[in-house]
């Protein structure tokens, strides 16, 4: 499922919760399509409320592949005003996303310049570990007490 379909359902979860009941038509498209396994089908009928059912149903599509949006959609039928209401959502939210250009690609290492390693002297957090590794070294090995410095 795309980005924008998944915060689609994302932005409509709780009206979807309280306008939608799966356990009809809605769950048997969707298995017949192949968008849900019999396994999703029974976990979501073992919920106790409809309201759990629907939750648990958008928990699930979004992992279910690139057709998921467009059958839940056409799983809408006993509900047209909800798929209405998805329709105008997703192409907001089309054209809410800009257009990727290629100057919005990095050609360089996304990492700021700060955390690249420099090869002449190693970074801070190696060297407090080094020194830590010493000191380790020096109380379990030689048996004193204290932080010492090995040599």
């Amino acid at each position: 499922m795309e980005a924008r379909d998944k915060q689609v359902l994302r932005s409509l979860r709780l009206e979807l919760g309280a306008e939608v009941l799966v356990e009809g038509l809605v769950l048997q498209y969707l298995y017949q399509e192949g968008i849900l396994t019999e396994n999703h089908v029974q976990e979501i009928n073992a919920q106790t409320t409809g309201l759990r059912k629907t939750m648990l149903l958008l928990d699930i599509l979004p992992s279910r592949g690139p057709k998921a949006f467009d059958a839940f959609l056409d799983s809408l039928q006993e509900f047209p005003w909800v798929r209405e209401k998805l329709k105008k959502a997703r192409k907001e939210a089309m054209t809410d996303l800009p257009a990727a250009t290629m100057e919005d690609v990095p050609l360089a290492s996304p990492l700021p310049s700060a955390m690249i390693v420099q090869e002449s002297e190693p970074p801070l957090f190696f060297r407090v570990i080094k020194q830590s590794i010493h000191i380790l070294k020096y109380t379990t090995f030689y048996g004193y007490k204290g932080p010492g410095i090995a040599s």
